[in-house]
């Protein structure tokens, strides 16, 4: 096999046992890596009513077969497992250097089951698996146990988990190379659930490349449209993914105090623009990446990586805050606790909701900025309101007797934009796998910025098509696994032309963005052997019933229904949302199905 080793390591923390077996061909084939190699996994590791937190259930580190050649944000890995949040399939991607470094190490998939009996650590490397003693480190935060485990880019790079995940917080993420996150969903409560603070690897040999003339070329011409598109050459570069705060604000489609509001007033003060001329000290990149939308950032507490631009709306127009020092302090702390940014500050936005109905007693309200600190501390270590909050906004709002007031989707916290004012976008939030996710078809490029046209944002018919193409997109480019921000300069095309030169296999774009849908309906086919249904597509109750207020979205919410029905029948699925017959056959999935009846 090319771009893939053929080997996946599978570790067993309860016997200490550890194997490698070989990766088959032609599930390779089908599912790629990353997010497909991973789903396929799961099916078949994870049955149906497993606790999440249990040794029962796995965690599934995946890359693909792009990752470490060198091409454009070939450093990207997954992680597979079943949500302690959600309790749906999960899947969650970062960059930096773990991933090139654990393909280098000679593996595309690490399985890890069980439960250690105390805390360990496992070292990989390319002749060696070996277990350590982390009791030590438990207890330690991210950045000092990274740099415990001696972390260093070039050879040695560490995953771990923070207190949060220790002490099994459901928005708790995974850590890697100090300051990136396998953040939504809570894979760092599974991780802590196996008494599992880190992993370390220690890579070594390239991945072998078929057609290395044709690689160059395609990694060229990438580099060329990287170069020529505004928003990969300047945008991004220049002000970071906060680059869109004051767009999506001015439209309209910018959530304010747990989606009060489609507008912040002082979203300004919040931007790309400001973070910029404010706070920043230098950009930075990650492995193999032209493109160095990183943003270090320094205040009178802290220095370090961030804030995105969904961070800074979470603790910002979210709580109804406008200072961005306290803010990019709440992102610090959150990545030293190893915390899910988004999920952590639609929480405390949900609990300033709470409190300001009377149906909370706490301090939290809408623009307490010096509140988000010690908060975000009370919920890693599970400690007094802090212990509600660690369970996300859904389980918080139903033990307050509000359910409707969790701006969340299967228990997800919605990210940074208001379905009333990008009908697509809510139409992505409700039948996203993972719950509401912005990185799993975003309609930011179709109904706001015009990439590659603009749609209008408030049109419902027809919409369902472009949501369902962004979304097997986006699911193929999670499977080889690369960033999303290439392909706003590059299409598809140049990646299945990249992935044909890299395996010796031909695969023409239709062959990419088909295994996209297989992984999709892989993924709702998970659900629903977990007991899913249509009724978990929808939305909260305030973005379907209440009219946006004021501003360019006035008088819209979201017309889920009649958008959900032509998904449903464009997707070739039933009126319940079940794939039928045909579309299993037409993906090869039929056998996969019948081998668990």
């Amino acid at each position: 096999m090319h771009g893939w080793t053929g080997k996946i390591l599978d570790i067993d923390l309860t016997t200490r046992a550890i194997k490698t077996c070989a990766l088959d061909e032609n599930m390779a084939r089908l599912f790629l890596g990353g997010r497909g190699l991973g789903a396929r996994m799961l099916w078949d590791e994870v049955g149906p009513q497993v606790d999440p937190l249990s040794p029962e259930n796995v965690l599934i580190f995946t890359v693909g077969p792009l990752t470490a050649t060198g091409y454009q944000t070939s450093n990207r890995f997954s992680v597979s497992t079943k949500s302690p949040l959600t309790g749906t399939i999960l899947d969650a991607n970062s960059g930096g250097y773990w991933g090139m470094q654990f393909k280098r190490a000679g593996y595309d998939a690490l399985l890890v089951r069980g439960r250690a009996d105390k805390p360990i650590y496992i070292e990989i490397k390319p002749d060696s698996v070996t277990f350590h003693d982390a009791q030590q480190l438990w207890g330690q935060r991210v950045r000092a146990t990274t740099k415990a485990l001696g972390q260093n880019n070039n050879k040695r790079n560490v995953m771990c988990i923070g207190p949060a995940g220790e002490n099994l917080s459901r928005i708790a993420a995974i850590m890697n190379d100090g300051e990136r996150a396998l953040a939504r969903g809570g894979p760092g409560a599974v991780m802590g659930s196996k008494n599992l603070k880190a992993i370390v690897v220690e890579g070594k040999d390239r991945p072998e490349i078929v057609d290395q003339e044709q690689f160059k070329f395609m990694l060229y011409e990438s580099r060329k449209l990287l170069r020529a598109s505004p928003l990969t050459s300047q945008a991004l570069p220049e002000f970071g993914t906060s680059v869109v705060m004051n767009i999506v604000n001015t439209i309209g489609a910018l959530p304010t105090r747990n989606f009060q509001q489609s507008q912040f007033e002082n979203a300004e003060a919040i931007s790309g623009e400001a973070l910029t001329d404010k706070y920043l000290v230098k950009n930075a990149a990650c492995w193999a990446c032209p493109i160095g939308c990183t943003r270090i950032t320094k205040t009178d507490k802290v220095e370090g990586e961030g804030p995105e631009f969904e961070t800074t709306w979470a603790f910002g127009a979210q709580c109804g805050i406008d200072d961005l020092a306290a803010i990019i302090e709440a992102n610090s702390i959150c990545n030293d606790l190893g915390l899910d940014t988004i999920s952590a500050g639609s929480t405390i936005g949900c609990a300033m909701e709470l409190t300001e109905r009377g149906l909370l007693d706490s301090d939290l309200r809408f623009g307490r900025a010096d509140l988000l600190a010690p908060t975000i501390e009370a919920i890693g270590a599970r400690r007094g309101i802090g212990n509600d909050l660690a369970e996300g906004s859904a389980r918080l709002a139903l033990k307050y007797e509000a359910p409707e007031l969790s701006m969340s989707v299967k228990g997800l916290e919605m990210p940074a934009y208001d379905p009333r004012g990008m009908q697509g976008q809510g139409l992505l939030y409700a039948t996203s796998n993972r719950g509401a996710c912005h990185m799993r078809g975003n309609m930011l490029g179709l109904e706001v910025l015009g990439l590659p046209k603009l749609i209008d944002r408030f049109q419902v018919q027809g919409k369902s098509s472009f949501v369902i193409l962004h979304q097997n997109a986006s699911a193929a480019i999670d499977s080889l696994v690369i960033c999303k921000f290439t392909n706003m300069g590059v299409a598809e095309e140049y990646f299945a032309r990249t992935l044909s030169a890299v395996t010796g296999i031909p695969y023409a774009t239709g062959d990419l963005i088909r295994v996209g849908e297989r992984v999709w309906n892989l993924e709702r086919l998970y659900n629903l052997r977990e007991g899913f249904t249509r009724a978990q597509d929808t939305l909260p109750p305030r973005l379907l019933n209440d009219a946006v207020k004021d501003g360019p979205s006035k008088g819209w919410v979201s017309h889920l229904e009649p958008m959900l029905n032509e998904y449903y029948r464009v997707r070739g699925w039933d009126t319940n949302g079940v794939p039928t017959p045909k579309k299993l056959r037409e993906l090869g999935l039929e056998n996969i199905v019948n081998s668990q009846r």
